[in-house]
């Protein structure tokens, strides 16, 4: 039975982490600059308003350290000390150029990513919090970043310019770029029927399995990308989950079921969906040799125009740059696509998404949403 988790915040509530620690806290950050820590059982254990009462737009738990919890709000980012909710420890304005979209933590606690409305990625050093690297490949805003694990070194970003970037922090050049308007293109000219729309894939979430080869990314066409990183960090495969009947917001890989490949999603229609990707094609190369499709190669420039129509209202002009090996590693990429095995289990919660947080609560594997309100609804996922 699902729990409802209210009187945290007075505004709809936008962003929710976990605790890696052995009491696995919880964090939530809503509209107006409010931030609320829980117990497993829901219980606040503390509330704080933040200055300037901007929108917490992503909370962050150290894994290194699980008294240190991240918070971005406007073009900053706070330290707090979660067991002791009162005045930020740290506080590092700027850190995000503009507006801060997401936050993303490497393994070891040591570098902070940074996603922000410019379209930048900002990579915060810890101890010190200064910046080492500022990353602009980005055309429009960077909505998510994601460190792969077992990889500090390695970051993905994703934005509204349907772009997938994969970065080694050595470099301020991406070590390959995918660009999902293209496959989606590609996908269409096979699939389209006369008078059918589609969204294009603006890209909300980023997320990594555990085993820190797969990549998922929720987007506005209602799936869930997805892309298999090979040695070398090569991009090898990618293909698609059709998730959603309208935009999907969040996708979540759960790192406690029984294997990596559970994915937990959300999306504008009010349903949240607990995924198997274990056999889909992208995960499991022995099943692609019954659905490959080789995607062409890319061609670049198009549909410059149709591009420049989609996106936002904050959208950047982008510089002209060397694309040439980005190019060459997405054409090297195959295309599958699954075929339509569903969910696993299927909830309509009603009500369009704005974050999901998989947790283990008092040794009930959940997933923890927040919505358009100002509670948490808290959902099983022991039917499994």
């Amino acid at each position: 039975m699902a729990r409802q988790w209210s009187e945290g915040h007075s505004t709809p509530i936008l962003c929710v982490g976990v605790s890696p620690a052995p009491e696995g806290l919880l964090a939530s950050g809503s509209e107006g600059g409010e931030v609320t820590v829980w117990s497993q059982e829901g219980t606040i254990i503390g509330h704080l308003r933040l200055h300037g009462e901007e929108d917490c737009t992503s909370v962050v738990f150290s894994p290194a350290a699980p008294g240190q919890l991240y918070v971005s709000h406007g073009d900053t980012v706070s330290v707090l000390d979660p067991r002791n909710l009162k005045s930020p420890a740290e506080e590092f304005h700027g850190a995000g150029e503009e507006e801060i979209n997401a936050l993303a933590l490497n393994d070891t606690g040591s570098a902070l990513a940074v996603a922000d409305d410019s379209g930048a990625v900002r990579v915060l050093e810890f101890p010190g919090g200064k910046v080492c690297r500022t990353l602009r490949r980005h055309t429009n805003i960077c909505s998510s970043v994601a460190f792969r694990p077992q990889r500090p070194n390695n970051l993905l970003s994703a934005g509204l310019d349907m772009q997938v970037m994969l970065w080694g922090l050595q470099k301020t050049r991406p070590l390959w770029t995918l660009n999902l308007q293209d496959v989606a293109e590609e996908e269409d000219d096979h699939q389209q029927r006369p008078g059918q729309l589609f969204n294009p894939p603006l890209v909300h979430c980023v997320s990594v399995a555990s085993c820190g080869n797969i990549v998922g990314c929720a987007a506005e066409d209602g799936r869930v990308h997805l892309m298999r990183i090979g040695s070398g960090s090569k991009l090898e495969q990618q293909g698609a989950v059709k998730a959603h009947s309208q935009g999907a917001s969040q996708a979540h890989f759960v790192n406690f079921l029984s294997h990596p490949y559970w994915l937990v999603t959300g999306g504008n229609d009010g349903q949240v969906a607990l995924w198997d990707l274990s056999k889909h094609p992208v995960v499991t190369p022995e099943a692609k040799a019954k659905t490959r499709v080789t995607a062409p190669p890319r061609r670049k420039g198009k549909s410059k125009a149709k591009r420049k129509e989609q996106t936002q209202d904050k959208a950047k002009t982008p510089e002209k740059e060397e694309k040439e090996v980005e190019d060459e590693a997405a054409a090297g990429s195959e295309e599958v696509m699954e075929e339509k095995p569903g969910p696993k289990l299927s909830i309509n919660h009603g009500d369009k998404v704005n974050w999901l947080c998989p947790a283990v609560l008092k040794g009930e594997p959940s997933v923890v949403v927040a919505d358009q309100s100002s509670s948490l609804t808290v959902y099983p996922l022991s039917q499994l």
